[in-house]
């Protein structure tokens, strides 16, 4: 796991520069704290920051091959690279070293820019055939490693973060404010922009490509299957089917020359993983969890139960509403962006928790957009979609309208849920599934932005489920599908920079593309079934989960930031939503922002998720456009300071 950098001049008499160069490799030590390469040749440079997990003598980077023909810059891993060197040796290639990376670099010497077809495993990199003055860039399937991108007129840069980027830029980076509308809405931004202007992502599963010959040329080499182009089979032939995968899966992600170990939740997803991981060990797995003190946010015992049910070696972290907020800034600033989840926090804590006994982690991320994990978003979905068309067959539109009419005057309570049904939202796919679950939805976005032209110039194309109808109405599938695609990306880029920050490296075998490839092509119906979330996923893994695990809800990660903001910490709500200079940015309507603070401290309403995206997008303001250093973030608040992690340890415990 390391990060990754580079500059190319289009001008073939033009030469990278070396101070530009060092500047981003410095902005990327934390992803590799274990070494540092630069390497020029004339208009390209490729940097490379290294965190050692196999060939830990013989995998520096970049690395050339072919006399120095191709040189790559690469981040990740990849779980096939013995099998796929023995195939390579058969045709004639010859190594030097053990590492995964001559493995990938050979691969491309065979197979051009296909070798991306011939790899499994999480990467992002970069390859320059000097013999072709070609640049090849390239991003795993799933996009579980980020690459960054910006073109200018003479050059173009890539990272592995955005903060790379702009540490080689001249030019004081702008707010890309054409993304307000998706982040209200979503949490994050979809596609390939980003929260700043010239700066994009290059998506999962594509590739580009630069020569002097044809410029720039990007092409998409993989994209989920879907369930309904695959003839249906026996559902104990699924289940079958889905255990061998994930066995398959979890054995491949252990492939390492340091320790491996596995975040514990105590939910489904990650117990499993315990269950398959620790008989493959020659030595007791490490498991490591994190919780806060407040009972609804914490679920330690279950993953305790999950610990002891394998005998691994557990520890744990307490995390307080302090250590939190003194975390964000500092965070903010690693993730680039505005934080979309307030999991990031404790991702964070917990990845500093396991990086002093391993070097790597698995995690159960993805299991939920793949099995259909979120009961409101997957199952309640389709219950409207249902309920919903008969609902449109059955009324005549004046009376339905009339009925829409009547719910804002319903009972607080069961307006709650009576406003996302079919009874008062249009029923189709895209309100149904997107506007329904969005933090803002677009009435209020409408009425918070400033600017209303923002919300009809960018449209949201995030959930666009126009396969729905050519699925037949397999909707379960069709929404994992753009899951898998969106949500999920956000939260695999959480998850990278997180663990990052603290010099890990983090796995997700649930996300071997082999085994999406196989869930992914099976109907939505047999995932979620009898009304179960995850039920082909549960009877795959029964054997290895505890029964308690097995019936529990789920809780996803929770965070109990709407009573803090609401309490002690209001403090930041006034100043990093109703301050003076978060009102001056001329983004929000100052009587909605008042409204909405008001309505979330009296209790009314609980605003935290939005009041959460209200001061992340300040804070990251504040940070990355006024140059704002994270730690005096909170010095001009008129509030004492938050304590710096370091001095306010959170609490850690190994539990036997």
């Amino acid at each position: 796991m390391c990060g990754i950098a580079g500059i190319l001049k289009f001008d073939p008499q033009a030469r990278a520069d070396e101070a530009r160069l060092q500047a981003m490799s410095d902005s990327l030590v934390h992803r590799g704290p274990d070494g540092a390469g630069l390497t020029l040749s004339g208009q390209v440079g490729l940097v490379h920051r290294r965190l050692s997990i196999i060939d830990l003598a013989g995998g520096r980077q970049p690395m050339s091959c072919e006399q120095g023909r191709l040189s790559i810059s690469y981040n990740g891993e990849l779980y096939n690279f013995k099998e796929l060197r023995a195939e390579l040796e058969r045709r004639g290639h010859r190594f030097s070293t053990r590492s995964d990376t001559e493995v990938l670099l050979q691969a491309y010497a065979e197979y051009g820019p296909a070798c991306v077809e011939h790899l499994r495993g999480m990467f992002a990199f970069a390859i320059w055939d000097n013999s072709r003055q070609q640049l090849f860039l390239a991003r795993d399937r799933l996009g579980i490693k980020p690459l960054y991108v910006a073109v200018k007129h003479d050059e173009l840069l890539f990272g592995s973060e955005i903060k790379a980027i702009l540490a080689a830029s001249a030019v004081r980076p702008r707010f890309n404010r054409a993304v307000l509308p998706e982040f209200l809405a979503s949490r994050y931004v979809t596609g390939k922009d980003t929260f700043f202007e010239g700066i994009s992502t290059l998506l999962p599963g594509h590739c580009l490509t630069w020569s002097a010959a044809e410029g720039l040329r990007e092409r998409r080499y993989w994209q989920p299957p879907m369930a309904w182009e695959h003839p249906e089979r026996d559902y104990d032939d699924y289940i079958d089917e889905v255990r061998s995968g994930l066995e398959d899966a979890v054995r491949s992600h252990l492939v390492s020359d340091v320790p491996v170990g596995l975040f514990l939740s105590g939910g489904i997803d990650s117990s499993a993983l315990a269950g398959l991981m620790a008989p493959m060990l020659n030595e007791p797995l490490r498991t490591f969890s994190v919780g806060f003190r407040e009972l609804e946010a914490n679920e330690l015992g279950y993953a305790r139960l999950a610990a002891e049910s394998v005998g691994a070696e557990h520890r744990e972290v307490l995390l307080s509403p302090n250590q939190f907020f003194a975390e964000l800034p500092r965070l903010l600033w690693h993730e680039d962006e505005p934080i979309a989840f307030t999991s990031s926090i404790p991702l964070h804590v917990i990845s500093r928790l396991a990086r002093e006994h391993v070097k790597v982690v698995l995690t159960g991320e993805g299991a939920d957009e793949l099995f259909l994990g979120y009961d409101y978003r997957y199952r309640v979905t389709v219950w409207n979609l249902r309920m919903g068309g008969l609902y449109q067959q059955c009324l005549p539109a004046a009376l339905r309208q009339r009925l829409a009419q009547a719910v804002p005057h319903l009972p607080r309570r069961l307006r709650r849920y009576v406003e996302r049904s079919f009874l008062a939202v249009d029923c189709n796919p895209r309100n149904i599934f997107f506007e329904n679950f969005s933090v803002f939805r677009r009435a209020a976005r409408q009425q918070l932005l400033l600017d209303p032209q923002l919300e009809i110039e960018r449209d949201i194309h995030a959930y666009n489920l126009q396969q729905y109808h050519a699925g037949g109405g397999e909707a379960l599938a069709c929404m994992s599908h753009a899951d898998l695609q969106t949500y999920l990306v956000e939260l695999l880029m959480k998850q990278d920079q997180m663990s990052m920050a603290a010099s890990l490296e983090s796995r997700v075998p649930f996300l071997d593309h082999r085994l999406v490839e196989q869930v992914a092509a099976i109907p939505g119906r047999h995932r979620l079934r009898g009304g179960h979330t995850k039920a082909l996923l549960r009877d795959a893994v029964r054997d290895v989960v505890p029964p308690a695990i097995m019936k529990r809800g789920k809780m996803g990660f929770p965070v109990p930031i709407g009573p803090w903001l609401r309490g002690p910490y209001w403090w930041l709500v006034e100043e990093f939503v109703l301050g003076k200079r978060a009102r001056a940015r001329g983004y929000f309507q100052a009587d909605a922002l008042h409204a909405l603070t008001q309505e979330h401290r009296s209790g009314r309403a609980n605003h935290a998720e939005r009041l959460w995206l209200l001061i992340n997008l300040e804070i990251w303001q504040r940070i990355f456009i006024d140059g704002e250093a994270t730690d005096s973030i909170y010095s001009g608040c008129g509030r004492a300071p938050l304590q710096h992690p370091q001095a306010d340890p959170c609490q850690q415990v190994a539990v036997p």
